[in-house]
């Protein structure tokens, strides 16, 4: 019965941190004059990826390998589709240059070397089919490439784009709301998770299919809560900052991380999956190019939406 009332009670807490976060970091943005954009792609995203760590590393000790990279799948699906979608059906997101050339492609190339890390056994022919620890190393040396340069980004001011209206507080109460909204959002979204794992497994669903869905959309919980609050609150820079920053760190950094740690198994029917993955970043960058140039438009927010549902009732049926 605990688990039922945490499972509740993680919600409440989930979009509380999400409130904090957002504020701590849009303030920390304008005092230090660092464009919103480098704060979602860093601070926030790191964060709301916690619980894709956790849920990996947890499922590694606890024997249930099938999770852990469809867990990242289905989150990073999660993150573009419903996501963005939601928020943009909050309020238009408007992209900046810098994010439509070069962090969206990012992205983008991080699910296109998953595809190819995952299947490189039909080329070098090994028993394993999966990330090995040299495919943790690979990703790991990638995601120090993103970091260096969203460091180089941060001495730019080309995109500068600290809104007017973000309310500054004091430095030490900004970091303090960061740090109360990270461990709230991993806190609130452990709960989430475990309940809801709980709930399928009490309905004899896989493990794969939990992993896709359920699991996915529970640690997305916090990218949710992070974006839709941020779109509210207008702060559009952390709102899709959040996400391609999630999605660049669930793959470089989480299964980077969690390889390492121990090879993570693929099932083949999963490549499905990768070029879903591949499929909604290829939308996200279009979405771009269609309507008003760089903005996500509520319509395009709502067919983002009705996607992910159509592919949600696919894996369902595929069982």
């Amino acid at each position: 019965m605990l688990i039922y009332i945490l499972f509740i009670i993680g919600f409440v807490i989930l979009i509380k941190s999400a409130d904090l976060l957002v504020d701590g970091a849009a303030s920390i943005a304008k005092r230090l004059n660092v464009s919103s954009i480098v704060i979602g792609l860093t601070i926030v995203a790191f964060g709301t990826s916690l619980p894709e760590l956790m849920v990996n590393v947890s499922a590694r000790v606890r024997g249930n390998p099938d999770i852990t990279i469809g867990d990242i799948l289905g989150s990073n699906i999660a993150n573009i589709l419903l996501v963005l979608g939601i928020s943009a059906i909050v309020y238009p997101i408007t992209v900046n240059k810098n994010t439509t050339w070069k962090e969206i492609p990012f992205s983008l190339l991080a699910v296109l070397l998953l595809g190819v890390m995952v299947n490189s056994w039909y080329i070098d022919g090994s028993n394993f089919i999966g990330l090995t620890r040299s495919s943790g190393f690979i990703f790991i040396s990638f995601f120090i490439i993103f970091l260096y340069y969203v460091f180089g980004i941060t001495k730019s001011t080309e995109d500068l784009l600290v809104s007017t209206d973000i309310k500054e507080v004091g430095l030490l109460k900004s970091i303090i709301f960061v740090f109360l909204g990270l461990v709230g959002l991993v806190a609130g979204g452990r709960w989430i998770v475990e309940g809801a794992v709980k709930i399928a497994e009490s309905c004899g669903v896989s493990q794969v299919l939990i992993g896709l869905t359920i699991v996915a959309i529970g640690t997305s919980l916090p990218e949710l809560a992070t974006s839709v609050v941020a779109s509210y609150k207008k702060q559009t820079d952390i709102a899709i900052g959040n996400i391609i920053g999630s999605n660049i760190f669930n793959v470089f950094w989480v299964l980077g991380i969690s390889a390492i740690i121990h090879p993570l198994p693929f099932k083949i029917s999963s490549n499905a999956d990768v070029l879903m993955t591949i499929f909604a970043s290829l939308i996200l960058f279009a979405a771009l190019f269609v309507g008003k140039k760089r903005t996500i438009e509520r319509w395009q927010g709502f067919i983002m939406v009705v996607i992910y549902i159509g592919y949600v009732t696919f894996l369902v049926i595929r069982g």
